[in-house]
C-alpha cells in the first residue's frame, strides 16, 4: 500500500519476507502460518490483509496468477503439472491448505495488481479501525482487490 522509502528496518525485512517488494503486490499465506500475527503486527503501518473469499480468490489466479517464466495459467499446464482440472479446483487446494503457494516452485506467490480503481476512499496514513485503507480489515480486502485487478 504505501513505498518502501523511510520505512523502519524491521518492517522492511518482514515485507521482504512476505515477498511484497513493491507497492500493489499480494501475496496469499494460509492462517495457520507460524508467526503470521506477529510479522502481520510489525508490517499493519505498511500494509493491508484480510480473509480472501474463494470466488475473489478465483479471479485473482485467472486474470494475475503466472507460473514461473511469466506465463497465465492454461488448461495443459494445470493438468500436466498442478494435477487439477481446472482453476477451481486450484483455489479449492489453496484454501485448504493442500497447495501452500510460497512452498511450491511452479507458480508465482506474488500477484502484481495495479492501483485501485477511482483510488483509494480513505487515508492510506490511518489504519483500517480508525478509518484508514492499512492493516487488518478481515472480509473487507474483497473489495480492494475487486478494484485492484
Amino acid at each position: 500500500m504505501k513505498g518502501r522509502t523511510n520505512i523502519r528496518h524491521d518492517a522492511e525485512y518482514t515485507l521482504r519476507l512476505f515477498r511484497l517488494y513493491r507497492k500493489y503486490h499480494a501475496s496469499i499465506y494460509p492462517s495457520n502460518f507460524p508467526g503470521l500475527s506477529g510479522m502481520l503486527n510489525k508490517i499493519k503501518n505498511y500494509a493491508t490483509w484480510g480473509e480472501i473469499s474463494r470466488e475473489m480468490l478465483i479471479e485473482l489466479l485467472k486474470k494475475r496468477g503466472r507460473i514461473v517464466g511469466g506465463e497465465k495459467f492454461t488448461q495443459s499446464i494445470l493438468s500436466e503439472k498442478l494435477n487439477v482440472k481446472s482453476i477451481e479446483e486450484l483455489a479449492d487446494k489453496i484454501i485448504n491448505g493442500e497447495i501452500i503457494l510460497h512452498e511450491q516452485e511452479l507458480i508465482k506467490p506474488v500477484f502484481r495488481l495495479r492501483p485501485p480503481k477511482k483510488g483509494f476512499k480513505r487515508s492510506t496514513r490511518k489504519t483500517f479501525s480508525e478509518g484508514g485503507e492499512l492493516g487488518y480489515r478481515g472480509n473487507e480486502i474483497n473489495e480492494l482487490l475487486k478494484k485492484m485487478i
